[in-house]
């Protein structure tokens, strides 16, 4: 499966952005779909994840109450909305997906768009 993702940009501290990850045309139903970040100096991080119908969601407890993770599956696309967004979320965001149940874990993940830079600003 291929993704794309986007929505990234330049944002002022407290603002929102979504994000999202548009799959291959027919290959979407059955993967569950996740997001991950990675900050400068640092190791790609969990952020979000969603099972293939949608009953299943987990995130980060930095993410929680802030974050929403959501998938259209006539569109072939997760989808993440970010509000009161903080400096700390600064990263490159990359969707991810995997065939099967959910997992946090990067390495449980065979597919990876190409990332969207998301800056806050203080």
């Amino acid at each position: 499966v291929q993704l794309q993702a986007s929505g990234g940009g330049l944002v002022q501290a407290g603002g929102s952005l979504r994000l999202s990850c548009a799959a291959s045309e027919g290959t979407f139903s059955p993967y569950a779909m996740g997001w991950f970040r990675q900050a400068p100096g640092k190791e790609r991080e969990f952020v979000a994840v969603i099972s293939w119908n949608g009953g299943v969601r987990y995130y980060v407890d930095s993410a929680k109450g802030r974050f929403t993770i959501s998938r259209d599956t006539a569109k072939n696309t997760v989808y993440l909305q970010m509000n009161s967004l903080k400096p700390e979320d600064t990263a490159v965001y990359y969707c991810a997906a995997r065939r099967g149940g959910i997992s946090r874990l990067t390495s449980q993940f065979g597919y990876w768009g190409q990332g969207t830079q998301v800056t806050v600003s203080s």
